[in-house]
């Protein structure tokens, strides 16, 4: 629970302040006298009688009443002292520093868990333990530094990991970010990530309140909580980006299907960001970048000029922005760039980027700038503008500090000199803006936002879904493990995939009637072992009935064969759908090329269930490999609305029969006449 004396306290006491500011108590109580705290200040300190120029008292006992305590004493210590304050000085609020609790011991975690309980009984709130605090307005409770420039429209920050904060803090104040709070849960013993997401959310005030959060997430404890508020937030005017750690190769679990195998942990975070709307960083910088982005007016299109003096970092610019999809129009032959030309240096070039030299001087950077303005081909402009070591920027800083101010269009501000320019580039800073020192990072920043989509609908489509006999059919199954191949095709026609035609059989007879019935060429695989094309159990392009014949000998005799399924032989492109049951996400549902290329180029999307058909095409769109959808190299493509459409289909299957938790379609072939599932595995667990 989050409470009013937590976010502005009326008094606070530092248990364990002390004057040495070297100690997190003493470094605590300077960064709340600095930050002019308006309330009572105490602390607790049997060794002193004054610490700072504040009155020590020697116990908690001895303390006025208070509305917040910072707990900055030994862990063994830390129950004692926050039973007296929680039930008899009814302190409202509490902030642990303290470390060595869960993240350390078992016992110092049924020790954390002791001192929640009594803060929860009491009607409290908890941020930590083992965090590095709480800084916002009001209050100015971190133990840390630098304590960042504090804006009410300036960025939230919460972070699983206070020293993670701090660095992060640390890569946004060099680039201009201001913040109006920052939140360091710890252990999360009582507020985790999701509930300060939560208090935003629910107490969001347009006209007042940051629309700028951060997040660094190690542990997701409750994502659909997350997710919820989130996307509300988004859905209000917020933008947000997150770091999510822990999500490597090595936490993967082993599973039998191909999906099971792909769907780790690190696709279900992907999944979750992608449905809430988040920007997913993958570093401090990289957070601080798309941080910075969200402070400029968004870009409402993906072309964007490029204003610059210097003529490899533009190149490079533009060479980042198109590997992630946005476009550098040219200007050639354009009659308005020939007089904007005239206005600049002999040399100059106007073929975007706009290169002014660099000699160019400031009513030529601001020439360049009123023309890409009055562009109607431009969404945006990014100004790369640094020092040569010959004259001082100021007066192009104020030119650019002007056209930042008065625009219609977001301006991206490269100052690549933060040496030789430093007071340039901190006078331009002052003034309230951010700066890219590195213009390859502003790009993949900018592509990054550009690609993530807004919060997306949870709304589940059940046309053509028969939930009914999707129930019957599950039920009906008596146990755990891979359903019969005819069960796979009951649920499939209950959900209205289309399935190929097919006969499973360990009788020579019925094998070769469905061979001439569905007509040569067929393709025969074995029914029993789990990865069929590893024990040479698929044979395609059979076209006759002696070839069928021996095929089907040879296919009994693999070991674990219990039958053979035929199908008629197909032609089309190989698509992939599947879905994997992940603790606390849900199920997670993959799409992607088919065949032997989902394993080796590993190009999957992936959503979380339930999917709208708005989501899906989302997920079809984010692959590498979606130019292939479109047609290339003189193929045909595939209907993108028809694979969208069996993806949802898929999803609501998954919210009917929860039981499910591997499904595999390897391969959905789309052929001239539609999209059929030619090969598919469920796992259920009863």
């Amino acid at each position: 629970m989050i409470n009013r004396e937590l976010i502005h306290p009326k008094s606070i006491v530092v248990v364990g302040g002390s004057n040495k500011t070297s100690k997190p108590g003493g470094n605590c109580v300077r960064n709340l006298i600095n930050g002019a705290f308006q309330g009572d200040l105490y602390v607790v300190n049997a060794r002193e009688t004054e610490v700072q120029g504040l009155k020590s008292y020697p116990h908690v006992s001895d303390i006025p009443p208070v509305e917040m305590a910072i707990i900055s004493i030994p862990a063994a210590s830390c129950l004692e002292a926050v039973t007296i304050l929680a039930q008899e000085k009814r302190v409202k609020a509490f902030i642990m520093y303290t470390a060595g609790f869960g993240e350390e011991t078992e016992t110092g975690g049924m020790l954390e868990k002791q001192i929640a309980e009594v803060i929860t009984n009491a009607g409290a709130s908890l941020i930590g333990p083992n965090c590095i605090g709480l800084l916002n307005r009001y209050h100015h409770s971190l133990f840390t530094l630098p304590i960042p420039e504090m804006d009410p429209f300036g960025v939230d920050m919460i972070s699983s990991s206070g020293g993670t904060a701090l660095f992060i803090m640390e890569s946004s104040i060099r680039m201009g970010l201001r913040f109006n709070s920052v939140w360091s849960v710890g252990n999360s013993a009582q507020i985790s990530v999701e509930d300060v997401l939560e208090y935003m959310d629910e107490h969001f005030n347009f006209e007042t309140d940051s629309k700028i959060k951060l997040l660094y997430i190690e542990s997701i404890k409750k994502p659909d909580k997350l997710s919820e508020h989130t996307a509300s937030l988004i859905r209000k005017g917020c933008r947000i980006a997150a770091i999510k750690s822990g999500t490597s190769e090595s936490g993967r679990r082993a599973a039998s299907s191909h999906t099971g195998a792909m769907a780790n942990p690190d696709l279900a975070v992907e999944a979750l960001f992608r449905k809430a709307g988040i920007v997913r960083c993958f570093s401090r910088e990289e957070l601080a970048t798309v941080g910075a982005v969200f402070t400029l007016q968004a870009l409402k299109g993906k072309n964007l000029a490029i204003v610059t003096h210097a003529g490899g970092p533009a190149v490079m610019l533009t060479d980042a922005l198109s590997k992630g999809g946005m476009e550098i129009p040219g200007l050639q032959g354009m009659p308005e760039a020939d007089e904007l030309k005239k206005e600049l240096l002999p040399g100059s070039s106007v073929n975007n980027p706009i290169d002014i030299l660099g000699t160019g001087r400031p009513e030529h950077l601001a020439a360049a700038i009123d023309f890409c303005e009055r562009n109607d081909g431009f969404d945006g402009i990014a100004v790369i503008f640094g020092s040569p070591g010959l004259t001082r920027v100021y007066e192009a800083y104020e030119i650019l500090d002007q056209k930042m101010r008065t625009c219609m269009k977001p301006i991206f501000p490269v100052l690549p000199s933060v040496s030789t320019a430093w007071d340039e580039t901190d006078f331009f800073v002052k003034k309230g803006h951010v700066n890219f020192s590195d213009e390859v990072g502003l790009a993949e920043a900018l592509t990054k936002i550009l690609k993530t989509p807004h919060p997306l609908a949870n709304n589940l489509e059940l046309k053509g879904v028969d939930i009914p006999l999707i129930r019957r059919i599950i039920d009906r199954i008596p146990e755990s493990g891979y359903i019969p191949p005819k069960s796979v095709q009951e649920l499939f026609k209950a959900t209205g995939i289309s399935m190929v035609e097919e006969l499973v059989s360990d009788e020579w007879a019925n094998i070769c009637r469905f061979a001439d019935k569905v007509h040569y060429p067929v393709v025969a695989k074995v029914s029993g072992p789990v990865h069929k094309s590893d024990v040479g159990g698929v044979v395609l392009n059979i076209r006759s009935e002696k070839h069928l014949k021996i095929e089907f000998e040879r296919l009994m005799n693999l070991p674990e064969a219990k039958a053979v399924m035929i199908q008629p032989m197909l032609k089309g492109m190989e698509l992939f759908a599947g879905a994997k049951y992940e603790e606390r996400f849900g199920h997670i549902v993959l799409c992607g090329l088919g065949g032997i290329f989902v394993e080796i180029f590993g190009d999957v999307a992936s959503g979380l269930a339930p999917l709208a058909k708005e989501e899906a095409l989302s997920m079809i769109r984010s692959l590498r490999g979606y130019k292939v959808f479109k047609g290339a190299r003189g193929q045909k493509g595939i209907d993108e609305y028809a694979f969208a459409k069996i993806i949802v289909q898929l999803s609501a299957l998954l919210r009917f029969a929860t039981e499910i938790k591997e499904l595999d379609i390897n391969p959905l072939l789309a052929t001239e006449n539609g999209i059929v599932a030619v090969d598919a595995r469920i796992r259920i667990e009863k």
